[in-house]
């Protein structure tokens, strides 16, 4: 395991980390894209800051439970990228066996955990948090979700908890301001720094896209939890370039308007003209709020202001972010040669 971070914001270590999440994160897409990979693929592209600039305050002993988008924070934790790859291959050699996919990585070196379950990140980091309170006294745990988990009742209710026993965690939201394909703030009444707030645990809003910002934020909320204080709530706001999953039809459209759009709209013509069914009005409306939801995220994409991993190495020496970067994909990439050659030589060994 990594040696903990020192408690100054270090621009190189960081990007170091976002980097190497930014070409892991691409390095499964491409496998994705060529069928090696089945199934959804959820990729944290646009959480890099937000990962690297919380896992960085973590050290030996502390939990990290985390949601589907698993690999970005294990990255940072430093699990091992060939066990993890190989895991998503299918390989008997994964990290969890081939047992568990993206969405359900676990190692019990790091202590870490992911869920696909929405919202689980929150109580189960509730229980690593039990377990350093009772078992390693000054360790602390992390649970990460999305926005569109502070709707579900088992992340409230894991919010209170922490607050009733005083448990050393924070909990991190990853707020996109989507719940899959529909506007988060259609589905979800008041704020969700409030909802925090309310339980009287300390709580912060950065931009997450700004490392140096998750990182100072970040490190306040730990060291509250790790001095026996209780619980803290970080809210990130973040742009995940990908949607929510790669292959996303919402992102097909708005790429590709003409011939996704031709695709989509026959359907949906079809479905306003069938009968039986409900009054026109009702159809008329809800094609509407289907136009809303491209319409919304057309205008995101025009609003986005750059990119974390950009943002990023502007913080250091011309050239120096452009060398780590290139370090980093080089170790991503011998990651996955020894992955491709490890299966392949399986499979050879199985078939003979």
């Amino acid at each position: 395991m990594r040696a903990p971070s020192a408690d100054r914001f270090d621009a190189r270590a960081l990007f170091g980390e976002m980097a190497r999440i930014r070409h892991f994160e691409q390095a499964l897409a491409e496998l994705w894209r060529e069928g090696r990979i089945c199934g959804e693929m959820h990729l944290g592209i646009g959480e890099e800051a937000i990962a690297a600039g919380v896992v960085a305050h973590l050290r030996e002993g502390d939990g990290l439970a985390v949601d589907h988008r698993s690999t970005p924070p294990l990255v940072a934790r430093g699990v091992d990228l060939e066990a993890m790859l190989l895991e998503m291959l299918g390989c008997e050699d994964g990290l969890c066996r081939a047992r568990g996919g993206h969405m359900h990585l676990f190692s019990a070196e790091h202590l870490a955990a992911s869920s696909g379950i929405v919202g689980a990140g929150a109580p189960m980091a509730c229980g690593f948090a039990l377990a350093a309170q009772r078992l390693r006294p000054g360790a602390v745990s992390v649970g990460f979700f999305g926005d569109g988990a502070m709707n579900q009742g088992m992340l409230l209710e894991a919010l209170n908890l922490a607050q009733a026993w005083r448990l050393p965690v924070l909990f991190v939201c990853k707020d996109n301001r989507w719940a899959i394909t529909t506007r988060s703030r259609t589905v979800t009444r008041g704020e969700i720094i409030t909802r925090a707030r309310a339980f009287g645990m300390p709580s912060e809003r950065v931009d997450g896209l700004d490392v140096r910002a998750v990182f100072k934020a970040a490190g306040k909320l730990i060291e509250h939890a790790r001095r026996g204080h209780g619980p803290g709530f970080l809210l990130a706001r973040c742009v995940r370039t990908e949607g929510h999953f790669l292959g996303d039809p919402v992102l097909r459209v708005l790429d590709a308007p003409l011939r996704e759009g031709q695709a989509l709209a026959g359907p949906l013509l079809e479905a306003v003209r069938a009968q039986p069914g409900a009054r026109g009005r009702s159809r008329a409306r809800a094609l509407a709020r289907v136009s809303g939801v491209l319409g919304a995220a057309a205008l995101e994409r025009m609003r986005r202001r750059g990119d974390a991993l950009g943002r990023a190495g502007r913080l250091l020496p011309a050239g120096e972010a452009a060398r780590i970067e290139r370090k980093a994909a080089s170790e991503v990439r011998g990651a996955l040669a020894r992955a491709l050659t490890h299966l392949e030589l399986s499979l050879e060994s199985d078939g003979g």
